[in-house]
């Protein structure tokens, strides 16, 4: 099987949760013998890192990426909201990147267009134009959910009604154009389940982001009484749940717990963290190595706010065999059991609850950690969800033919 896989950030090297599930999906494809090609947008915010490109990466998938400006222009802005327009997809359309499509679909010709979230169904009459392929949305969230969510917990009042607006633009482009692919790739059931409750009547799937559990959790030792953050800084929702939990959490677990450190790390981390002063609070910033960090510490916490789709983090963590104490928004999309492999807390007590149950009672933590690990081992192995996402290929395809 061909495919075209069309990222709307490099995929490699992986090193946030978008990035680290679009090359998942590549590595599986490769590893099921798919012949693969990657385009994929690049930007000031995301750009190639040509000095991290392996040989083989490059010759595996072809890749190659165009440059496209998604800095924010105030005027631009201001016209979409004029005009009702979802900026946060009308930033992605280039000219450059189209004339690029179009050669590869001229050139080649492919089994799936493999289009990686919604932000580039611009780009999808033109894959109409120039292809026979099937074309496949991988929608990683419930995008438009992600800003609503943020909405609520925004005080500034002209911010509000700003993200508000956004919130409901991107919501009246997502669902009308949804259903224009040929299917949908969802990274969870919940997102799955409301695009089938607002009208979307295409082929659809839920595909957990994949990944390739050790085969034991016999990994470095963890620092006693360690608490961790790990996520890209960049994305608003981290940003607001780590705020929230330095501010309306911490004092409390310091006050209980003055031998707990908590540690925050990832990538574009702001000068207002790195310069804040909390007891025990070591803010690392992005870290060389993710998973010898996650490794390292004890307990993940993740106390977001707003979100859509699965925590890659969270699957990292429970891959080695971490504790994870996470809101119910921060798990969703998760097949979990609260108190088996995974602990969910909601509310300042709860964490507090829940963080010193783990920090006094080590058995009841391990236990926790060793149910993740086999969560993942047997609920999101990369190798069985590609077979499930392959399988899904060659039924559009066969679907075709029958008709």
């Amino acid at each position: 099987m061909k495919i075209l896989q069309l990222c709307n950030k490099p995929p490699y090297p992986p090193v946030d949760g978008g990035t680290i599930a679009m090359n998942s999906i590549t590595q599986g494809l490769l590893a099921e013998k798919c012949t693969v090609k990657v385009l994929s947008v690049c930007s000031d915010k995301h750009p190639v890192k040509k000095d991290l490109l392996s040989e083989e990466y490059l010759e595996k998938t072809q890749f190659e990426s165009v440059y496209v400006d998604l800095d924010v222009k105030l005027f631009d802005a201001s016209i979409s909201l004029l005009t009702g327009e979802s900026y946060n997809v009308k930033r992605y359309e280039s000219h450059e990147f189209a004339r690029k499509l179009a050669s590869i679909l001229k050139e080649e010709e492919f089994d799936i267009v493999h289009v990686e979230s919604i932000f580039l169904t611009p780009y999808l009459p033109l894959i109409r134009k120039y292809s026979k392929a099937k074309v496949v949305l991988r929608a990683h969230n419930v995008e438009h959910l992600i800003w609503k969510r943020i909405t609520k917990c925004t005080k500034n009042v002209f911010k509000r009604w700003y993200l508000k607006r956004l919130a409901l633009s991107l919501r009246m482009y997502e669902l009308e154009h949804v259903g224009k692919y040929d299917g949908i790739a969802c990274i969870t059931q919940t997102d799955a389940d409301y695009f089938l409750a607002n009208g979307c009547r295409k082929p659809i799937v839920s595909i957990p982001f994949g990944i390739i559990a050790p085969d034991s959790m016999d990994t470095v030792d963890d620092e006693p009484n360690s608490l961790f953050h790990i996520g890209s800084m960049d994305w608003v929702p981290n940003l607001e749940a780590v705020n929230w939990f330095l501010e309306e959490v911490w004092h409390k677990v310091y006050a209980e717990l003055p031998q707990a450190r908590l540690y925050l790390a990832g990538r574009k981390m702001p000068e207002s963290l790195l310069k804040a002063d909390y007891p025990n609070v070591s803010v690392v910033g992005e870290v060389p190595d993710a998973m010898y960090f996650i490794e390292s510490k004890k307990i993940n916490i993740v106390p977001l706010l707003s979100g859509s789709g699965i925590r890659v983090k969270i699957i990292e963590a429970m891959s080695v065999g971490k504790t994870v104490i996470s809101t119910s928004i921060g798990a969703e999309g998760i097949d979990y059991t609260d108190g088996k492999n995974i602990l969910i807390a909601n509310t300042p007590d709860e964490f507090v609850k829940q963080i010193k149950r783990c920090l006094e009672d080590d058995e009841f933590c391990s236990q926790i950690g060793r149910n993740a690990y086999d969560l993942v081992a047997n609920h999101y192995n990369n190798d069985l969800l590609t077979k499930k996402l392959i399988a899904f290929y060659s039924k559009l395809i066969e679907k075709d033919k029958e008709i």
